[in-house]
């Protein structure tokens, strides 16, 4: 049987090989599916021995092994929309070719020939069988420049040279869409040329300097085909597929000593993130809130602040930290919330939280209060590390520069505290300058705890 109409999850199907290092192949295609909602099945072509650094090993499936998983995840749970990556022999390509032709759903193909360390991983006799047997059935082709100029035999060294490319696969080959994508011309952006019903269509976005591309090619398309499995054209497809692509590369997981892996979870996990932060300064303000008796009478004329940031390595700017719009204030005996928590909300306050996860990513709380003496003398009873800093030390040239002034205080902090970021960093002004204490924290309310709890322990003497 064919796609169930009455399913609620699309379903996607990944019709290539196994990379053990987990950046590229079937295991960055599932990673894709599943951040963009679709449910990611599998047929595996050829299991291979390979690292970020080289390919060890290539062992085929029989292509009734892969006809078989193929039908097997048709027959019960239909197919909305697959991907061919890593097809290595002649056999597979014209087997799966068959197939998809049979089964009638829409394939992205995704013509690997040559792995990120450079390892072939289509044998010489099978490019002639991709061009002539899958692609007429594709409905994209995706190659890159190496990969497009093979199957033309033009020579693409332009973004005309693209759009020839694109239009060759299209018309002479017979895919119904071609993307020829531009990872490997030179510019400052990268530049992808699709080819549909008669147009072009661009796609560009920055290019990423010291990102991670193992595995660009596989998330790219099976991207595509999630998109086309959830019901979205092609022109749409393409689009999702490059700004998903652009993040993945962005923020690469920076392991192994070779080409490193994408991240394709920073899609789903950054708004997440975002997300989960909210909820905990919430619960944070509201903890402020209601210990309002016993901390207003600390609260800075500037306001009260907390904050908390995303997780590392997602949070680089103050839009990936939560804090409280127009912060919490004093209204006579009692706090009060000015506005909502939301990312990009703080200032100092985030650009303080930022410094700290340079040092050390697992503090992602914070929360200021007036200087006291005796909250510094209760924190430091209470077995936190405590560090003073004097402000008036601070660098003419730092005190000008906008977020510069929070990176110095920490990196005193740092320096003063051994090493290690401290529990809580205060100081007692300068010019212009509030004194003020800081209390740092794995997140927003166990600062706010500390907070609570030195406050309670300075209220007994």
């Amino acid at each position: 049987m064919g796609a169930s109409s009455g399913r609620r999850v699309p379903v996607a199907l990944t019709i290539a090989g196994s990379d053990s290092g987990g950046g590229a192949g079937i295991e960055a295609d599932l990673k894709v599916f599943a951040v963009l909602g679709v449910h990611g099945t599998a047929a595996i072509t050829s299991v291979t021995a390979q690292n970020t650094l080289e390919v060890r090993g290539i062992y085929d499936l029989p292509p009734e092994a892969v006809v078989k998983q193929i039908e097997a995840v048709y027959d019960d749970l239909g197919v909305d929309a697959a991907k061919t990556g890593m097809l290595s022999n002649a056999g597979i390509i014209e087997a799966v070719a068959r197939t998809v032709e049979r089964l009638g759903f829409p394939v992205v193909v995704d013509p690997v020939m040559i792995a990120k360390s450079g390892a072939p991983l289509l044998r010489e006799d099978a490019v002639e069988v991709l061009v002539k047997k899958l692609i007429p059935v594709a409905k994209v082709v995706t190659p890159n420049r190496m990969e497009a100029e093979r199957i033309t035999g033009m020579r693409i060294k332009s973004l005309d040279d693209a759009r020839s490319a694109a239009k060759y696969i299209v018309r002479e080959l017979g895919a119904e869409a071609a993307v020829v994508k531009g990872g490997h011309l030179e510019g400052s952006e990268s530049v992808d040329i699709l080819y549909y019903k008669g147009e072009y269509r661009v796609y560009k976005a920055p290019r990423i300097k010291g990102g991670c591309t193992h595995g660009t090619g596989c998330g790219f398309s099976a991207a595509i085909a999630a998109e086309l499995a959830k019901g979205r054209d092609v022109p749409e497809a393409v689009g999702v597929a490059k700004r998903l692509i652009t993040m993945a590369i962005d923020y690469g997981l920076h392991i192994g000593h070779g080409h490193c892996p994408i991240n394709p979870v920073a899609w789903a996990m950054i708004p997440a993130e975002k997300w989960r932060a909210v909820e905990i300064v919430e619960d944070a303000v509201s903890l402020l809130i209601s210990e309002s008796r016993l901390l207003a009478p600390y609260a800075p004329e500037v306001g009260i602040n907390v904050v908390q940031a995303i997780a590392y390595p997602y949070a680089r700017s103050v839009d990936d930290v939560v804090g409280v719009e127009g912060r919490v204030v004093r209204i006579g005996e009692t706090l009060k919330a000015v506005g909502p928590a939301r990312p990009g909300a703080s200032s100092h306050m985030a650009r303080l939280i930022l410094a700290a996860m340079e040092r050390d990513p697992g503090i992602r709380g914070a929360v200021n209060i007036a200087y006291h003496a005796e909250l510094v003398d209760a924190a430091g009873q209470l077995g936190y590390r405590v560090v003073g800093i004097d402000r008036s030390e601070e660098p003419e040239d730092v005190a000008r520069v906008e977020g510069r002034s929070m990176q110095w205080l920490i990196s005193k902090a740092v320096e003063k505290a051994g090493g290690s970021v401290p529990d809580v960093i205060f100081d007692e002004g300068a010019v212009g300058k509030e004194a003020m204490i800081r209390v740092l924290a794995s997140n927003a309310l166990e600062a706010v705890e500390k907070l609570v709890a030195i406050a309670r322990r300075a209220s007994r003497r």
